[in-house]
C-alpha cells in the first residue's frame, strides 16, 4: 500500500507536519508493509509560503519593507526551484502587524507588499505568486502600486502616499513610471473571494469593519473606493466592477489586475500547482487529508476540496480525518473525498480536544487504517 498524506493545519493544535508524522506512525502500526509519503498543503492563505517551501525544498528570502503604518520591518517570502517567488501580502501588510488600538484602514497602506514584489524583481524572479489574504488595508492597492512606480496626485498636483484616506483625493494617475520588469512577469494572484471593488459586497462593506473601520470610516472609504474605481475607468478604460475578486485584500486584487496584468487564480489550485501535487499522486493507493473543522465552507477553495478533486481525477480514493464536522460537512464528498472521520472519541469541550490533539489524532488514525485494512480483506477474502 502506498499512502499520501496531505492535510491542512489544524489551527490551534496540529501542524500539517505533525499530522503526517502521526499518520505514518499509525499506518505502520496497522500495516506490515506500506509506503508513506507526505506533503504540506495550504489554500493560499496564511501558511502558504511555509507549505510551498517545505514541499519543494525552497528557501526564505528577506526584504526590508514597511508595515501597514509605514514602520520599517523585515518581511519574508519564499523561493522555490530558484525561479519562482511566493509572497504572502500578510507578511508586509497583514492585520496582525497593526496593534488593535491602531487598527484604522483610513491610515493603512499596502506599500510594503509592493516593496516585496520589487525585491523579488530585483532578485531576478519573473514568476511571482502572491497570496492576498489577511490584509490590514483598504487602499485599493494604491500603496502597493506606488511602491512599483505608479504615481497618484491630488487636484493641487501633490503626490498622494497611498493610504486608505487618499483614495477620495485622486485627481490624476501617472503609470509611466511603473516598473517595466512587470511586463516580463507571470504574476499569479491567489484569490478565492469574488467580491467586486465597490458596492454592498465590495471591499469596504465586506471587509473594512474587521480591519477596524467604524460606520463613518466605512462611508468615507466607500466614497473613496468608488472615486478610485471611476478614475481607473476614466483614465485606463477598465471597469473594476467587472473584475471578479477586485475587492479582495481591500482592493489589492483590482490593482494587481489593472496595473500589473495579474492573473486571478484559486489559492488552493495555485498551491497545488506550485508543489506539483499531481505528480505526487503517481502510484498512490489512498490519500489522507483533513483539517480542524469540516463544514460546507470546506468545499469552496479549501485544502480538502482541492486535494479531493485532484485525486478523484486520477481515480484515487480519499479519506478526510478531521477534528470536527459542522453543517454540510458531507458535501465535501462531491469533491473527491470518499468519507470522513473525526478525531474526537467522546463528548468533550473544545479545550479538551485541543489539549489532547496529538493522542486523539493518533488513535483516530489507527482506527482509520484498521477500517482500510478491513476493506482490503473484504475485497480479497482469501
Amino acid at each position: 500500500m502506498k499512502f499520501l498524506f496531505a492535510s491542512d493545519t489544524f489551527k490551534g493544535s496540529l501542524t500539517s507536519e505533525q499530522t503526517a508524522f502521526l499518520l505514518e506512525k499509525a499506518a505502520k502500526t496497522v500495516f506490515e508493509n506500506c509506503e508513506c509519503r507526505s506533503v504540506q498543503v495550504a489554500d493560499g492563505g496564511e501558511g502558504t509560503v511555509d507549505a510551498v517551501i517545505a514541499a519543494e525544498n525552497g528557501r526564505i528570502a528577506e526584504a526590508q519593507v514597511h508595515d501597514p503604518l509605514m514602520h520599517p520591518i523585515t518581511a519574508c517570502y519564499g523561493v522555490i526551484r530558484e525561479s519562482k517567488a511566493v509572497i504572502e501580502m500578510a507578511a508586509a501588510s497583514g492585520l496582525p502587524l497593526v496593534p488593535e488600538h491602531l487598527r484604522n484602514p483610513m491610515n493603512t497602506t499596502s506599500f510594503g507588499t509592493g516593496e516585496l514584489i520589487l525585491h523579488a524583481l530585483d532578485s531576478g524572479y519573473r514568476d511571482i505568486s502572491i497570496a492576498i489574504g489577511g490584509s490590514a488595508t483598504n487602499d485599493g492597492g494604491m500603496g502597493c502600486m506606488r511602491a512599483l512606480g505608479v504615481r497618484f496626485f491630488d487636484k493641487n498636483d501633490n503626490e498622494l502616499q497611498g493610504f486608505g484616506r487618499d483614495l477620495i483625493h485622486i485627481s490624476k494617475m501617472d503609470i509611466s513610471g511603473i516598473d517595466k520588469r512587470l511586463n516580463e512577469c507571470r504574476l499569479t494572484v491567489m484569490c478565492d473571494v469574488k467580491n467586486p471593488l465597490c458596492g454592498e459586497h465590495g471591499a469596504t462593506n465586506t471587509f473594512a469593519e474587521q480591519k477596524g473601520a467604524t460606520e463613518d470610516m466605512k462611508r468615507q472609504l466607500e466614497n473613496g473606493m468608488t472615486h478610485y474605481r471611476d478614475m481607473i475607468k476614466y483614465e485606463l478604460g477598465i471597469d473594476c466592477d467587472a473584475i471578479e475578486g477586485a475587492g479582495a485584500a481591500g482592493g489589492l486584487g483590482a490593482a494587481l489586475k489593472v496595473f500589473c496584468n495579474g492573473e486571478m487564480k484559486s489559492g488552493i489550485e495555485t498551491v497545488l500547482e506550485l508543489i506539483r501535487f499531481d505528480s505526487r499522486l503517481d502510484g498512490v493507493d489512498l490519500v489522507i487529508t483533513g483539517e480542524g473543522r469540516t463544514d460546507r465552507q470546506s468545499c469552496f477553495g479549501k485544502v480538502m476540496s482541492g486535494v479531493g478533486t485532484h485525486a478523484k481525477a486520477k481515480g484515487i480514493p480519499v479519506i478526510g480525518l478531521c477534528g470536527s464536522l459542522g453543517e454540510g460537512a458531507m458535501d465535501i464528498c462531491h469533491f473527491g473525498v470518499n468519507s470522513l472521520m473525526t478525531t474526537v472519541n467522546a463528548p468533550m469541550t473544545l479545550n479538551d480536544a485541543l489539549t489532547n490533539a496529538v493522542p486523539l489524532y493518533y488513535e483516530a488514525a489507527v482506527r482509520l487504517f484498521r477500517i482500510v485494512k478491513v476493506g482490503m480483506q473484504l475485497q480479497n477474502p482469501n
